[in-house]
């Protein structure tokens, strides 16, 4: 049930303004003055607030002004029985959410009113999926032994910072989130994140996808596009999986890097870009180095930091912490209630050689939340891990 504050200086209009919301199943509070109103938004929070214009100024500023300081988020609208255009563009220009003149048509008013209430509706919403998508893209590292903390104590040292960083690791140790984290708690937090797979982009459009295209530099260039060094403008580009990297895109690479510009693909004009690069491999670069698939000095431009991610045969002190994230995140997802899992199952757990590492962990539990029952058990692991 939405809850309204009504503030306005007449009895007989609050009294008809709660009578027609309370109808309307709304929860109505009221408020005479300014000042009543203003004790009223310091104790809790409203999803609408109506307030006669006319309200005396309270703390040297009127109370549109000090409800938005209180609750940023909550729509207000003013009403008035001196009302003209004026005065409504200025209630507007204020951060009101509308404005309506007395006397009140009943129509007018709760069309406005539910307006409002969806729209606060919408911001709070909104806020949620930020938060959701945040905790996605920021999501702390899980876990507690010395292999683990010493990447977290690394990345708690090198965010802050521009240099770039070599991320190395076998697949599904979790490079992506260390890199996300790095970006994360760096000063270029606010500006893009941009991935880039390089392994999963054919070598004939690595170019292109990095650095962009003119209009016309090849047959399906029909229109300009900017590439991931522009979109990532300001904050960090990923290249993860960097040893499959074409030697030809390496080259342009190392410029970008040693001269902060760039050429778009059939374009002759240099662009500035102001990028912090993070790169990942779960290749042993000095061996692609040595093999001559790797440019030595690109290798020595990304190593400028080496954070190396442990597999999780070398953290299984882990695995209890990371099981349980994993139970709680799943278990949500499926619209279910958490499901236990006794010790003997962990320790039946932490016996298993995890050759997919925390990816392979994620899928094992999100098969036993499917399979098992209430609680999973030391026979439900052997059976479906």
């Amino acid at each position: 049930m939405a809850e309204i504050l009504v503030v306005d200086d007449e009895r007989s209009i609050r009294n008809t303004l709660r009578e027609i919301l309370e109808y309307e199943k709304f929860k109505v509070e009221e408020a005479e003055d300014g000042q009543k109103a203003l004790n009223i938004l310091k104790k809790k929070s409203f999803d609408l607030m109506l307030c006669d214009i006319k309200m005396p100024k309270t703390d040297g500023m009127d109370l549109l002004e000090l409800s938005m300081k209180i609750h940023p988020d909550m729509p207000v609208v003013m009403i008035s029985g001196h009302g003209n255009i004026e005065t409504a563009v200025d209630a507007i220009k204020a951060g009101a959410y509308d404005f309506i003149e007395k006397p009140i048509d009943l129509n007018r008013l709760l069309v406005t009113v539910r307006n409002a209430l969806d729209k606060s509706s919408l911001v709070e919403e909104t806020k949620t999926l930020r938060k959701k998508i945040s905790g996605k893209k920021g999501s702390d590292i899980i876990g507690e032994s010395k292999a683990i903390n010493e990447v977290k104590e690394m990345i708690e040292k090198v965010a802050p910072t521009d240099a770039r960083v070599l991320i190395t690791g076998p697949n599904g140790t979790g490079k992506e989130l260390v890199a996300r984290q790095l970006h994360a708690h760096s000063e270029r937090s606010k500006k893009p994140f941009v991935e880039v797979n390089c392994a999963a982009i054919p070598s004939e459009l690595i170019e292109s996808e990095l650095f962009g295209h003119e209009k016309g530099a090849f047959t399906s260039a029909v229109k300009q596009r900017k590439g991931k060094f522009e979109q990532a403008e300001g904050g960090t580009l990923f290249l993860d999986e960097i040893g499959d990297m074409s030697l030809k895109a390496q080259a342009k690479v190392l410029r970008a890097l040693q001269e902060s510009k760039i050429n778009r693909v059939g374009g002759d004009k240099d662009i500035n870009v102001d990028v912090r690069v993070i790169a990942a491999t779960n290749k042993n670069l000095k061996e692609e180095i040595e093999e001559k698939n790797f440019r030595e000095d690109l290798y020595h431009r990304l190593s400028v930091i080496l954070i190396e991610v442990p597999a999780l045969n070398d953290r299984k002190e882990d695995i209890p912490l990371l099981t349980d994230h994993f139970l709680d995140s799943i278990c949500k997802e499926q619209g279910i209630a958490k499901k236990s899992m006794d010790k003997k199952a962990l320790d039946e757990l932490q016996k298993h050689d995890f050759s997919g590492n925390i990816r392979e962990l994620r899928n094992i539990i999100e098969r036993l939340v499917i399979l098992s029952g209430k609680s999973i058990t030391a026979s439900d692991v052997k059976k479906y891990c």
